[in-house]
């Protein structure tokens, strides 16, 4: 029996080494491919089926997450989720652009392109932040606005305008964290923040980049070319001061693996938010205005 015993726990401990030994070459594989990465390489991260989405970020850094749904005027929409939990002790509201995994999943959500009645609710959301001074997080993956005509005849350009106007003077800490793509207006609708913070391998950006070579080049077979034209990535554009941090990310294709990439992001979200809530509300306002009114100064 003991002898039995010793031998079960020797098999276990060489496991144990053969999987600390897989663990440092996988730190070392993805080091390695880490340091060689393009900008096109950046934006199909940024766009990975496997990716995270916005509900996996709220889930995994806001503590007991409530959603709300509606815009209180024609309906809800699913590609925006949003609305109330804790960051650690802080009550806060939090709003998401969210994608699916699957084509069925990726259908209820749109792709994650939200249409007006989605920002609407975002600005619902926004504005029940300020009337109980919840400070504001928004996670932003989408690549751009839905273009349908059913979201123009609804104003879809107005809802985008009113957000950015709305967010321009509102009296709370806002922090907006891109996770993954951020397209167009369709990411600015919710991007109007006295803090801007971009995974590593997320992008931000005019349009896409097959758009952008179709529209500069009449070609969009030059989409890896416009990647590189466009600088849209993290460190370019914390180069440009359009961003204020960019969290280191583990390469990551699974929830699991992904998870050291939340616990940086969350740290970097309450030192943020520390700092932001020691300011006075007219301070934020101020703040932010003149952050936004630079960002065009800088390129």
């Amino acid at each position: 029996m003991i002898r039995e015993l010793e031998e079960r726990l020797k098999e276990l401990e060489g496991k144990e080494k053969n999987l600390r030994l897989l663990r440092i070459k996988r730190r070392r594989i993805i080091s390695k491919y880490g340091s060689k990465l393009i900008p096109y390489d950046r934006v199909q991260l940024a766009r990975h089926e496997k990716r995270p989405k916005a509900k996996d970020f709220i889930e995994n850094i806001i503590v007991e997450p409530m959603f709300f749904h509606g815009d209180r005027l024609f309906a809800d929409d699913k590609s925006i989720i949003g609305g109330i939990g804790y960051l650690e002790d802080i009550p806060v509201t939090f709003i998401g652009t969210n994608k699916g995994r699957t084509l069925e999943e990726n259908v209820k959500y749109n792709f994650g392109m939200p249409k007006p009645e989605g920002y609407r609710k975002a600005l619902r959301l926004m504005k029940q932040a300020e009337k109980f001074n919840r400070p504001i997080i928004t996670f932003i993956d989408t690549p751009g606005a839905y273009p349908g005509v059913d979201a123009e005849e609804r104003g879809q350009g107005e809802a985008i305008a009113r957000n950015i106007l709305e967010m321009s003077r509102l009296e709370v800490p806002i922090i907006s964290v891109f996770t993954g793509e951020g397209g167009s207006g369709g990411a600015l609708a919710l991007s109007v923040a006295n803090r801007i913070i971009m995974m590593e391998n997320s992008i931000f950006s005019i349009l896409s980049p097959e758009g952008f070579a179709t529209i500069l080049w009449r070609d969009g077979s030059r989409y890896r070319e416009a990647t590189e034209v466009m600088k849209l990535t993290s460190r370019e554009l914390y180069d440009y001061n359009i961003v204020d941090r960019v969290i280191e990310e583990d390469i990551s294709f699974s929830l699991k693996d992904f998870e050291n990439n939340f616990l940086r992001l969350k740290r970097a979200i309450v030192e943020e938010l520390d700092g932001l809530m020691e300011k006075t509300s007219h301070e934020l306002v101020l703040e932010r205005q003149d952050k936004y009114r630079k960002i065009g100064g800088e390129l």
